[in-house]
């Protein structure tokens, strides 16, 4: 798979995924007159599609839709990467809107809504992710790391002409929780807690070690490296733009 490359003033890119025609086209059209760039899909097939081909930003998503509805959808979409997610619905229960905005959902709009309304709290999440200077969500499987690729289904790194390079649980457990929070500083601590689902000691150095291992093998030069950096008293950060 390749990697996609967008520019960097271009506009946020926007998913509306809605079963009904009519509603995701004017959702789409109302976005589109407003700078966004914006792409449609009818459920979550649709979307899974689109994200392997290129990044997306944002995701307004339905919550009722035959098939896979969009609670389901928005969890999968957290598992995946940051991405905004602003869910609509028709249903006005509470116990729903605390449901979605459990599963992660940014912010919640009931059916029927305003369009400004609407794009009033589009703005305020892409604000916050902006703030947050994370990279768009894909639902690929392969990510990048320097000259290597490191496929999150099958767990493999390989060499960009596709030779395995050996690495251990752990070592992919580290690339895997880069790859899900690019850009984003991560201390030794957080990352075993995410590592091991438990409580770690702040001066545990495994890491560090692992870490070292990692360079090598992925970095262009280990000694300098720019894809897993180092951020003194804070830990280590993922940059995929050096990848």
């Amino acid at each position: 798979m390749s990697s996609v490359q967008i520019a960097a003033d271009a506009p946020p890119h926007i998913a509306v995924v809605d079963d009904e025609p009519d509603l995701r086209d004017a959702v789409a059209t109302y976005l589109r007159a407003n700078g966004y760039e914006v792409s449609e899909a009818d459920g979550g097939e649709a979307l899974h599609t689109l994200m392997r081909e290129r990044p997306v930003d944002l995701v307004v998503l339905d919550v009722n839709m035959p098939g896979e509805d969009g609670i389901t959808i928005a969890r999968q979409l957290r598992s995946r990467g940051p991405v905004g997610i602003v869910m609509l619905t028709a249903n006005t229960e509470l116990v729903d809107r605390v449901t979605g905005l459990e599963v992660g959902a940014d912010d919640y709009v009931g059916k029927p809504f305003e369009l400004r309304e609407l794009l009033a709290r589009i703005r305020a999440v892409l604000r916050r992710l902006e703030t947050a200077e994370v990279a768009p969500a894909t639902m690929g499987s392969e990510v990048r790391f320097g000259r290597c690729i490191l496929d999150l289904e099958t767990g493999k790194l390989r060499t960009e002409d596709g030779a395995d390079v050996p690495i251990t649980a752990m070592e992919h457990d580290l690339l895997a929780i880069f790859a899900r929070n690019p850009n984003k500083v991560l201390s030794r601590h957080e990352i075993m807690a995410m590592a091991h689902h438990k409580e770690m000691g702040a001066f545990d150095r495994s890491v560090d070690l692992r870490i070292v291992r990692l360079r090598r093998k992925i970095e262009a030069d280990p000694r300098l490296p720019r894809v897993l950096k180092t951020v003194r008293g804070g830990g280590y950060v993922f940059a995929p733009a050096e990848s």
